[in-house]
């Protein structure tokens, strides 16, 4: 899942460099938190945040399969 949020963001933004997925593991759910240039920030949120919410659906969608609950923070 941590590579599916990567290779989402590498193709969205103009230095993919810059971006870093980190995992952190909670009792009930796994929680991912994008890092992204700041200057690349609104490609990866969209208009209205609908990139984000995309992105969060399609993690959540993956979660499910394995029977897992995770959540997508973008910093």
């Amino acid at each position: 899942m941590k590579e599916l949020i990567e290779y989402i963001a590498k193709a969205l933004v103009d230095d993919p460099s810059q971006v870093y997925v980190e995992e952190i593991v909670r009792s009930r759910q796994i929680v991912y938190q994008l890092h992204v240039a700041p200057e690349d920030m609104g490609r990866v949120i969209g208009k209205g945040g609908r990139v984000a919410n995309a992105m969060r659906t399609l993690l959540r969608v993956a979660a499910v399969r394995k029977g897992k609950r995770a959540v997508l923070e973008i910093s």
